[in-house]
């Protein structure tokens, strides 16, 4: 009986973290049966003609450049149109592989494994036909003003922006919180569930998670909530030794890494917990794992990739049959040249990301130079009525000039804050 019950209890766990119905063992014998796929090896063992199709093993493979580098091929097995589904289902709805992620991260993670034909377009139709994601999955609207990226730093964990997350409903494990951290280059994150967002709270989970597991970042970037501005963590921040940078307040683009992340997040977790609303935790690691694994849009890398070196072995992965083990200074000289490939590559193609990013969000949008001594008003945050202004009728000069940020004082309190353009409007004296 304890032996039945132990045996209940895995399964339990094991169906809640991971529902991948798809076998790869059924592969060649669905390969066998589908008539486009024996067509195309029949064609094969008739002409000479160069094919972007091999066989290997009996097993009928798609060869692709790949999108990083046109001199690396990937060999993606054809997968047959009985087991489409199956997979996407993996891949979209497991919570270990795909935990409802978006179409592009779905095709990047599959395509260097499986490919059929029109197969973007069928995982599109696979994702816009997800009720889940239909209830859940928020639009985001653009924000006024012009676009000024972070350079990518020299490396992993030179640079890292922390938020937090919540309140979420609270958990049986009393967490209501959770703590996002995003290294800026290879957008790897660590999230960590938390009771409440204390400043002792942050410091010990910064510190036990983070530092202890990653190593101390050259900055940190943050809000300037409490959690973050407060005596403990600028002791903290002396004695271990880095720059912590606040944002603009009201502004979250600063840290806009970490927000996107947060938002869609929230979205994953949301689709995945129980009817109770309440275990949103048992999730955040399995949701954090898809996102690290999956291809990210600026590095054109997975997260984890980029960090370690190497992809990570998801459970639709077939099984390797033969094991090759290298001497250790072997091993660390070719992961060494591999990162450094990777690194060069990711850089550039964050900067171009960057770019095309600015040109698509500045086209047509005002960025007025402010001057010292203009009078200007700020916005209202805080409203109590949709009749009440949305700027503030007491005007600030503008004492500092740091476009686009700018340092202004209340003309009445001689109380200054450091303002974004967005939330200003200069005063047109007559």
């Amino acid at each position: 009986d304890t032996s039945n019950s132990t045996f209940n209890r895995k399964s339990k766990v094991t169906s809640k973290f991971s529902q991948n119905y798809f076998d790869v063992a059924k592969l060649q014998f669905e390969q066998d049966r589908d008539p486009k796929i024996q067509n195309i090896i029949k064609k094969l063992s008739t002409t000479s003609n160069h094919s972007s199709f091999i066989l290997e093993d009996s097993k009928l493979y798609k060869v692709i450049s790949h999108q990083n580098n046109s001199n690396r091929i990937i060999k993606a097995l054809y997968l047959p149109s009985s087991m489409i589904n199956s997979l996407l289902k993996a891949c979209h709805d497991d919570p270990l592989t795909g935990a409802h992620f978006s179409t592009d991260r779905m095709y990047y993670k599959i395509l260097s494994h499986f490919w059929w034909p029109r197969m973007k377009i069928g995982i599109q139709c696979y994702v816009k036909s997800c009720s889940l994601c239909t209830q859940f999955n928020i639009d985001r609207a653009k924000r006024y003003g012009h676009l000024h990226s972070i350079p990518p730093p020299e490396g992993p964990f030179a640079l890292v922006g922390i938020d937090f997350c919540g309140p979420l409903p609270r958990t049986p494990r009393e967490n209501q919180y959770v703590l996002v951290i995003t290294d800026y280059f290879t957008r790897y994150i660590t999230a960590i569930a938390l009771p409440n967002c204390t400043a002792e709270t942050t410091a010990r989970a910064l510190f036990d998670d983070f530092f202890c597991k990653f190593g101390i970042p050259s900055a940190i970037l943050s809000d300037r909530g409490t959690h973050f501005l407060n005596t403990l963590m600028e002791n903290i921040k002396n004695l271990i030794g880095y720059n912590h940078i606040y944002s603009t307040p009201y502004h979250p683009q600063t840290n806009g890494v970490v927000e996107r992340f947060n938002a869609t997040f929230v979205a994953q977790i949301s689709k995945l917990q129980n009817t109770q609303h309440n275990n949103w935790d048992e999730y955040l690691q399995a949701v954090v794992f898809a996102y690290n694994t999956g291809v990210h849009k600026s590095t054109k890398f997975s997260p984890y990739e980029l960090l370690y070196g190497c992809a990570a072995r998801p459970p639709i992965h077939s099984r390797s049959q033969h094991f090759t083990f290298l001497k250790p200074n072997d091993y660390f000289e070719q992961l060494k040249k591999t990162l450094r490939i990777f690194h060069q590559a990711s850089r550039e193609n964050i900067l171009l990301q960057q770019q095309a990013n600015q040109e698509y969000y500045n086209k047509n949008r005002l960025d007025p130079q402010l001057k010292l001594g203009d009078k200007v008003l700020r916005r209202i945050y805080i409203s109590k009525g949709k009749l009440d202004p949305k700027f503030s009728p007491i005007p600030n000069i503008v004492v500092e000039l740091h476009h686009p940020m700018y340092v202004v004082e209340d003309e009445y309190t001689g109380i200054r804050s450091q303002v974004h353009i967005s939330d200003l409007r200069p005063l047109i004296s007559t």
